[in-house]
């Protein structure tokens, strides 16, 4: 990590991924946070593999890339399937980065009376799941990485931002395909992770990419989804 990172920020990595690990998740073990020629880095396993999204780029049919996809949506249902109560709060992270955002008052409002009457759960939420965070090794086996941003909370939470991340990379096709697969599979309404666009879209502006800002302007809209 070069000096623009905490060292909190770095540390509190690699507890939410040995949580992960201690849930019963497949993630590369931790052997410890140390230097590395000056700069703080993860010691962690080496997974040979590739990513899902390399082999999604790779898929010879538009049959092959759906398989990927519903396993790429199967990894993160078993995810949902774990418990780390020990993890940040979803709904306190929210609710902190709604306030540090850039929107004005009333919208902050409506965003923190908005989450306020979300239900609350418990499950292990990665907070980044894309395709890039997946490794495959030639055993098959899949390795989640990147924990940085895990939280316990509400699956359709953690399933709004992926939805909204797949859109941010210009992969509008593939979102609305997750998405209409994440709500068949887990018997959730569309209009109920909707409802969490518009939080979740808040909470991602506050890592000021500027790139992203007219999407979510208008996902942060809230009286669209009234």
């Amino acid at each position: 990590f070069d000096e623009s990172f905490p060292l909190s920020n770095i540390l509190n990595e690699a507890l939410n991924q040995t949580r992960a690990m201690e849930a019963g998740l497949p993630v590369p073990k931790i052997h410890q946070v140390a230097k590395y020629e000056g700069y703080w880095a993860i010691y962690q396993d080496f997974i040979e593999g590739k990513t899902l999204s390399s082999l999604m780029k790779e898929a010879k049919s538009d049959e092959e890339k759906a398989e990927l996809l519903e396993r790429f949506l199967s990894i993160q249902l078993n995810i949902f399937d774990h418990q780390a109560p020990l993890l940040n709060d979803l709904r306190a992270k929210m609710n902190r980065q709604i306030s540090e955002s850039e929107y004005n008052a009333t919208v902050r409002y409506e965003l923190h009376s908005r989450l306020s009457t979300m239900p609350k759960h418990k499950k292990i939420c990665h907070g980044d799941l894309i395709p890039a965070n997946i490794i495959i090794t030639d055993e098959d086996e899949a390795y989640i990485i990147d924990w940085s941003h895990a939280t316990s909370g509400n699956a359709s939470a953690d399933a709004a931002l992926t939805y909204m991340l797949f859109m941010l990379q210009g992969e509008e096709q593939i979102a609305e395909t997750y998405l209409k697969l994440f709500c068949e599979k887990t018997d959730t309404a569309r209009q109920y992770v909707n409802a969490w666009m518009p939080i979740v879209a808040c909470a991602q502006s506050t890592k000021k990419k500027e790139e992203e800002k007219a999407f979510l302007d208008r996902w942060v809209n809230v009286m669209e989804f009234q």
